[in-house]
């Protein structure tokens, strides 16, 4: 599979995040520091989804703070970088063409 328009980039707040499902995936589309991201919209932690949280530069590195219990989640790796996650969260390659975001499922990373 190829990477799929996710979503007008005009509809992805800067520093904040969009909820898409994409070939039966939530998937929490990011803009952060000029960037955008693509990283599954399910905390590893509780099953709540991280598009509900806030979206910072957290220990130097853009993050994404699942709103429940607080776990944060490196956007490029996807890897949990505070408590109390363990696990990390799928990232998918993000491709911006004009004013549209599209994002590869397939090619999931973590």
């Amino acid at each position: 599979m190829t990477a799929v328009r996710a979503c007008a980039l005009a509809d992805v707040p800067e520093g904040g995040a969009l909820r898409v499902e994409l070939a039966d995936v939530d998937v929490a589309v990011v803009r952060f520091g000029g960037e955008v991201y693509a990283i599954e919209d399910l905390c590893s932690h509780a099953d709540v989804p991280l598009s509900d949280g806030d979206v910072d530069e957290i220990d130097g590195a853009p993050a994404i703070e699942c709103a429940f219990h607080g776990s944060c989640f490196d956007l490029r790796t996807g890897r949990p970088t505070h408590l109390p996650a363990t696990a990390p969260v799928p990232v998918y390659p993000v491709r911006v063409e004009g004013d549209d975001v599209y994002v590869d499922v397939s090619a999931a990373s973590t």
